[in-house]
Parts: C-alpha cells; sequence; structure tokens
C-alpha cells in the first residue's frame, strides 16, 4: 500500500538537483528526466526511486520466467535494467567477449520511495510510510545544498578497444557477409573505455545532461555500479493495450552555423542510405510486435521524421499495436528483445555475426532501463549515449555503434561513432573529475 503527498517545489530545476543529492545515500536509484523535450507518448515529465524493499537479479538463464513471476507477485512499481546479453535468454547465443563492467544481466527492484514529477507539481509515493516520514525527508531534500564528491581527482585516459584500422577492417567483412546476403544490416558497436577511473558519478551525469538534453535521460546507482545515460531512444512503451516502439537509425551532426545546420538536417531527411537503414529496422519492429498484436493493429504512425538534439540530428520512425486481451506485458519485451535499432536484420543472424566481430561484452549498454507501473504498463528506453563505471573497479566504459549496410562506407562510419561518442569524451576529458 503506498500514500501519496503532493508537493510544488517554487523551482523544480533546483528540487531536482537537491533531490538527485539527497538520493546518494541509498544502494538503489534510478532518475529518468524527459528534459521537458515534446513527445506525443509521455506519462512523467521525470522521476525518482530509491531504496528497495524487494529486488530481482538474474543471469540470462530463465530470465524474463523469473522477471514475469516477480512481476506478478509485487504488482507494485519496478524499475531496473535489461542488459543486452538477454538475447541468450531468447535464442540460442553466447556471450563470450571481455567484460570490464560485471554488471548483473539482469536488475530490478521495487523502491520503497518514489518522485513523480508532472508540471509544477511532485508526488511522493512511499510504501509502508511512518506518519512523519514525508516531512522529514522533504525538510532534508529543501537544505540539501550539493552533492559533494569523495572521489580523487584523477584525469581520465580513454582508450579504444577497437581501433580505428581493425574497426575498419571489421566493417568490411561485415560489409562481404551483406553482399553475401547472410544479413542486410548489422549494427556494429565499439568500446571506448578507461581504467583505474576515479570520478564522480552524479557530477559527472549533470554535466552530461546539460550538453545533451535528451528525452530519455538516466541516472542509475545500483550500489558501486553506474549508468550515466543521455539516451535519445524509446525502446518499448505500453500505456493500456497500446504498445509504442521508436528506433533511431540515421544520425547527422549538428553545425553551429544555422544555415548549415538545416542543410545536414535536410540532407538526413533524403539521404538513401540513412533511410534505407530506418525502414529495415522499421520492417523488424513491425514484425517483432505482431507476435503479440491483436490481427491487423501494427501501425507506423511516423517514418523517418528528423527530430534535432543538441548534439546531432537522428532519425526516428514510431510503430505501435493493439495487444491481445491478457497478454502480459513481460512475454511483449520477450518477444521483441533485443531491440532490432541495436542488432539488424534478420535479428538473430546480426547478433551472431555482432558477437564474432565485436571485442566486448555490450551487457547493459545497448539493452534497456525503465520501470513497470502496478497496472501493468511500462516504459523503457534503449541504454545508448550512455557512460557506465564500476566503481569498486575503477573501471569506465561508453560504447557507440553505427549500422553497417549495403551501401555503408567503413570511414564513415567510423566518423559517425565519434560524432555520437563527442559528448561522453567531452564530459570525461575536459575536466578532471
Amino acid at each position: 500500500m503506498r500514500t501519496t503527498h503532493l508537493h510544488k517545489p517554487e523551482s523544480i530545476e533546483i528540487f531536482k538537483k537537491q533531490l538527485l543529492g539527497w538520493s546518494q545515500q541509498f544502494h538503489e536509484v534510478v532518475w529518468m528526466d524527459s528534459n521537458e523535450y515534446h513527445q506525443t507518448y509521455t506519462s512523467f515529465d521525470s522521476l525518482l526511486a530509491v531504496d528497495a524493499i524487494t529486488s530481482i537479479q538474474t543471469d540470462y538463464h530463465e530470465a524474463f520466467l523469473k522477471l514475469k513471476e516477480y512481476q506478478s507477485i509485487t504488482k507494485d512499481w519496478l524499475f531496473g535494467y535489461l542488459t543486452y546479453d538477454l538475447k541468450n535468454a531468447v535464442e540460442d547465443l553466447k556471450s563470450k567477449n571481455f567484460d570490464g563492467l560485471n554488471f548483473p544481466e539482469l536488475y530490478f527492484f521495487q523502491p520503497k520511495k518514489m518522485f513523480l514529477f508532472k508540471g509544477d507539481s511532485v508526488e511522493m509515493h512511499y510504501l509502508n510510510m511512518v506518519s512523519d516520514e514525508f516531512e522529514t525527508d522533504l525538510k532534508t531534500i529543501i537544505n540539501q545544498k550539493s552533492f559533494d564528491s569523495t572521489h580523487q581527482n584523477c584525469v581520465i585516459n580513454i582508450k579504444p578497444r577497437i581501433h580505428k584500422e581493425a574497426y575498419l577492417a571489421k566493417a568490411n567483412i561485415m560489409l562481404g557477409q551483406i553482399q553475401r546476403g547472410d544479413i542486410y544490416e548489422a549494427n556494429f558497436c565499439q568500446e571506448f573505455y578507461a581504467e583505474n577511473a576515479s570520478i564522480c558519478p552524479l557530477d559527472i551525469y549533470w554535466q552530461l545532461n546539460d550538453i545533451s538534453k535528451p528525452p530519455f535521460a538516466t541516472y542509475m546507482k545500483l550500489g558501486d555500479k553506474y549508468v550515466l545515460s543521455a539516451s535519445p531512444e524509446r525502446y518499448l512503451m505500453k500505456t493500456g493495450n497500446k504498445i509504442i516502439s521508436q528506433p533511431i537509425k540515421g544520425t547527422a551532426r549538428r553545425s553551429k552555423d544555422e544555415t548549415e545546420d538545416k542543410k545536414l538536417k535536410e540532407q538526413l531527411a533524403v539521404d538513401e542510405k540513412e533511410r534505407s537503414e530506418n525502414i529495415m529496422i522499421v520492417d523488424l519492429v513491425r514484425n517483432d510486435l505482431s507476435k503479440t498484436a491483436r490481427k491487423g493493429s501494427v501501425n507506423v504512425e511516423e517514418l523517418c521524421q528528423v527530430y534535432t538534439f543538441p548534439q546531432v540530428h537522428q532519425m526516428i520512425s514510431t510503430i505501435t499495436s493493439v495487444l491481445e486481451d491478457l497478454t502480459h506485458p513481460v512475454d511483449v519485451i520477450e518477444s521483441t528483445f533485443p531491440m532490432g535499432s541495436m542488432t539488424g536484420a534478420p535479428k538473430i543472424s546480426a547478433m551472431k555475426i555482432i558477437e564474432t566481430l565485436e571485442e566486448t561484452k555490450r551487457g547493459v549498454y545497448s539493452g534497456a532501463i525503465g520501470y513497470f507501473t502496478p497496472n501493468n504498463n511500462f516504459d523503457f528506453n534503449v541504454v545508448i549515449r550512455s557512460i557506465l563505471y564500476n566503481e569498486t573497479n575503477k573501471y569506465l566504459s561508453f560504447s557507440v555503434g553505427s549500422a553497417i549496410t549495403a551501401k555503408s562506407e567503413p570511414l564513415k562510419e567510423y566518423e559517425e561513432c565519434l560524432v555520437k561518442a563527442k559528448a561522453m569524451r567531452e564530459v570525461l576529458e575536459n575536466k578532471e573529475s
């Protein structure tokens, strides 16, 4: 049973900073922020969940079955993540590449305390609340001046896991497999990493968010493991019987020159290669959604629409479906996972090729972070443009990728990866954290 209290801060932005600072005392923290980005489909402007009363963590073996049981039993808000490597739970696949982060492959928790932001108000939802807990916490939060880092200053020395020449060679191998007809498209990713890295995760998150202002920003802290995400992409949302998927495929850089920037956006909108890779993923998503949809209900609401973000222009499509009655929410996720925008087409063949050419286990990167509601709705982002950090191992990682198709030029794909990595490098290298 949750008790609700409504709070109207004098300043939403100041209250956000105070609230995130206050949240650092807890072992489990998930913060999701839309940054007031206009979206057709949205539930909250932002939300915070802290302090697990129950939780589940597991490897890929029967992971979706375990999550389904946990979600069905709790019938409450749940927050957490699905790693890309849960692909091994839905298909006969393996993940044997190097993993410097060592996150569990699935982690969800039922929070004791939640804060839901909408407009100028914040709803506080507390589980098993003691009588004066709202007032005590609010007073502490409002008196929170700043979050002081206990980390030692250090220079972050970022290194590529795959160097440029190796990337180009691997991209050419993938092109050969496309030409042979093994696949049509695959998302090829590379890791950048730092060892012996000491950072203040919350400080880095705020910097990354200020640069990118994405609609699916996430700060996640689970003990010594952190995800600092500036994701612009939604994986999957359920509202009632409606499912919404919004894959991103197609990227162009921004320019400070207004005329050039407008031209770059217009060029992306008509770029044959970028449109073809987006349309291939739209077809894949349509097929995935059809597995749980009412007959004839899968609909492409928006095709290859270009949206502008502070760092890049992105091509986004919106595909929706209507669920068959009594479909379990976890079944919808399992039948579409991993998301097509991070795999390729055909999906299974693409994932097999990805595993042989990439050198790092993806883990949380290109997985999803999100939540379930008590009435079986959910919303999950795609974990891209994200910094992952294991505080105990002092290992820091961020990965970027691009879609390889028959029309790809390996050097341009490599340069696209660097564009996507720009904001993360900037916050890590331009400041001694």
